[in-house]
């Protein structure tokens, strides 16, 4: 299991999908939870994760400041520790007595990454979907699921929600190599709250171009019909018909395209100054599948 490991390639992802044991609960062994899921291919880079880290420090800080044990947890990690560290760097100076605990599926990977430990500040475990019996206020999960088919990661997402302590949020998506291209949502015990697009929109042909890093509950949904589909060609619409500014950057066309499609009364969430960031977030319920 990877926060960065990639999907296999694009023919084996199709032909041969990871799954999950049937139950919903892990089973535990000598007083511990089993560490479900499989291990990813664990490659990573340095700064991958910024766009969601930034949608984090932008939105999860009161959250994890009101909570008794402001406690996070970084599944998958990977074969470096690296975007572990930076989220510890990143959330650390805003919340006095945070804590991030790794996990990862590879108890090797869990060894390779021993002189890291600062504990309590950042520790690293092995452990899965099951958090590894931990509570945790906030869980960053990415990259964790493209292999698996949706059934098991339908499953994997109740059992990290059925893991958070209270009040506890999950923010499982996926990126691209480079964290240039990235979609997430984030899920609390009741269920998916919200999809997030964030892009590097000097990149983009079209919005829809983000199609292909949508997390395993809606890849397979943007289709015509599918409510995912209809909000991206709506966002390609009102990105074409604000062309004309791409003389003042792709940032304000972006923005504009984002504010037209609030204006046809698209339920997005959270403050505006987003938007000129390259991301947006959209109720969950604009776009679930139907």
């Amino acid at each position: 299991m990877s926060e960065a490991g990639g999907r296999p390639g694009r023919g084996e992802d199709h032909k041969r999908r990871a799954s999950l044991p049937k139950k919903a609960n892990p089973r535990l062994a000598a007083g511990r939870a089993r560490a479900l899921g499989l291990p990813t291919r664990g490659t990573t880079n340095a700064n991958r994760l910024r766009r969601v880290d930034r949608w984090l420090m932008a939105t999860q800080l009161p959250r994890l400041r009101d909570a008794a044990r402001p406690l996070v947890v970084d599944l998958g990690y990977g074969s470096s520790a690296v975007t572990t560290l930076e989220l510890a760097d990143r959330l650390g100076p805003e919340v006095h007595g945070l804590e991030v605990v790794g996990l990862e599926i590879d108890p090797e990977r869990v060894t390779a990454v021993a002189a890291d430990r600062d504990p309590p500040r950042v520790d690293f475990r092995v452990g899965g979907f099951e958090l590894a019996g931990l509570r945790p206020v906030l869980v960053r999960a990415f990259n964790v699921l493209r292999q698996y088919d949706e059934e098991s990661a339908a499953r994997a997402w109740q059992t990290m929600c059925a893991a958070l302590g209270p009040g506890g949020l999950v923010v499982e998506g996926t990126c691209d190599e480079w964290g240039r291209r990235s979609a997430w949502v984030a899920l609390d015990a009741d269920g998916p709250l919200t999809l997030t697009l964030s892009a590097r929109v000097a990149d983009l042909d079209r919005p829809s171009d983000l199609a292909e890093r949508l997390p395993k509950a809606l890849i397979h949904q943007n289709v015509p019909g599918q409510p995912v589909h209809g909000f991206l060609q709506a966002l390609d619409t009102a990105w074409a018909s604000a062309a004309g500014l791409s003389t003042f950057g792709p940032r304000q066309r972006w923005t504009a395209a984002v504010e037209a499609l609030a204006e046809q009364g698209w339920p997005f969430v959270g403050s505006s100054r987003r938007w000129r960031h390259g991301e947006v977030t959209v109720r969950w319920s604009a776009v679930a599948p139907v």
